[in-house]
């Protein structure tokens, strides 16, 4: 596997680990801010939508205007960061609503320069296997995330959760945007 997989696969990893943490527990987060299951619900909605809709923009854009493709993940992945941050601040279902918002643009601007710069340095030759990897590491940051999540925040509370969080994904960022590019 090349090397710059490896980058690519470390970063993702990284943020697909923040995010679980809080995927398991979230309903739970959502009550404490004075929600319900709706409120949940209309969340991930906003989130998808915002994401979906996006990432066919940004798709076109990063095609057209950046023949850095990483510096697009570097934003999206620091985006996710200010987003993964603002849960700290959030006191009504409304700011979860924005802070949806955030999280789904930052995906949509990282997740189609992330697919051409991953597929642009695939061995085609091994490319199931390649992306086999690829979804192992979601898999396995899935796993490691709902139960680290759990058990951070039943210890500590969410506060330090989302602080991990965002540490996590400022971390994902800086991996990537500081890769040198013959690598990436």
């Amino acid at each position: 596997m090349s090397p710059a997989l490896k980058i690519l696969l470390v970063s993702d990893g990284l943020v697909l680990l923040a995010g679980a943490m809080l995927g398991p527990i979230y309903a739970v987060f959502v009550e404490e801010v004075g929600g319900d299951i709706l409120t949940a619900g209309i969340s991930f909605a906003i989130f998808s939508l915002v994401m979906g809709t996006l990432i066919l923009v940004f798709g076109k854009i990063e095609d057209a205007f950046l023949k850095e493709k990483e510096l697009w993940i570097a934003l999206g992945y620091f985006l996710m960061a200010v987003g993964f941050f603002s849960y700290l601040f959030v006191k009504s279902p409304y700011h979860l609503f924005l802070v949806q918002a955030i999280l789904g643009l930052g995906g949509a601007i990282e997740a189609p320069a992330y697919s051409s710069v991953y597929s642009r340095h695939l061995d085609h030759k091994k490319s199931a296997f390649q992306w086999g990897a690829w979804d192992a590491i979601r898999n396995f940051a899935a796993a490691a995330g709902a139960l680290a999540g759990a058990a951070l925040t039943t210890v500590y509370g969410f506060n330090i959760l989302f602080i991990i969080m965002g540490f996590l994904a400022i971390i994902s960022g800086l991996v990537v945007y500081f890769s040198p590019r013959e690598r990436l």
